[in-house]
């Protein structure tokens, strides 16, 4: 199964994704941790994206399409994965699409995990990550709103978006998604 999570900081994308490949046997992809790994190695491309993670502000497609080509090119991806953190915006959603088909791939679905603002706001400053003052987090929440909240428009006449409420216990979430995908529970 190829598959993309998408919800705001907090939604339960981390938690959601590694038990959903987990139970599908699939790698999670979380870009996030792909760009600082790259900005902590400084290669070619973490050299680009850093000042962007540093702000919170997106990585520029150009610089995140090459992240995601590269990845999904690794042997583990043959089968299936689940990529967090990226498409951001409709054009991302579509650029992914023209990867995959030169990568002889295609989407099986969108997950949307949808949760109320305060929800995503105490979540995000509850995990204390180093990026995540409130003033980044409440930046980043809006960038969400704006860029992010348009792809489901994108997925929704291709009849791949899995709408799940994530402000329930991350097994009740993770049950419905399972339920949702027709996917064996292990």
């Amino acid at each position: 199964m190829r598959l993309v999570i998408l919800g705001g900081p907090g939604a339960g994308k981390g938690t959601q994704g590694r038990l959903l490949c987990e139970n599908l046997g699939i790698p999670w992809i979380a870009t996030g941790d792909i760009f600082r790994k790259a900005i902590a190695a400084e290669t070619p491309l973490g050299i680009q994206a850093k000042p962007y993670v540093e702000e919170g502000e997106l990585v520029p497609d150009a610089i995140a399409i090459e992240f995601i080509r590269d990845r999904l090119s690794q042997p583990d991806a043959a089968d299936g994965w689940l990529l967090d953190g990226y498409p951001r915006t409709a054009f991302q959603a579509e650029e992914l699409d023209f990867l995959l088909q030169s990568l002889g791939q295609r989407l099986d679905g969108a997950i949307w995990l949808d949760a109320p603002v305060e929800v995503l706001m105490q979540r995000s400053l509850e995990r204390s990550r180093d990026d995540d003052a409130p003033q980044i987090v409440r930046r980043r929440i809006d960038l969400f709103h704006q860029r992010t909240i348009p792809i489901t428009g994108y997925y929704k006449p291709q009849d791949k978006l899995l709408r799940i409420d994530s402000d329930r216990p991350p097994e009740v979430v993770q049950e419905d998604l399972l339920a949702q995908l027709n996917a064996p529970q292990s």
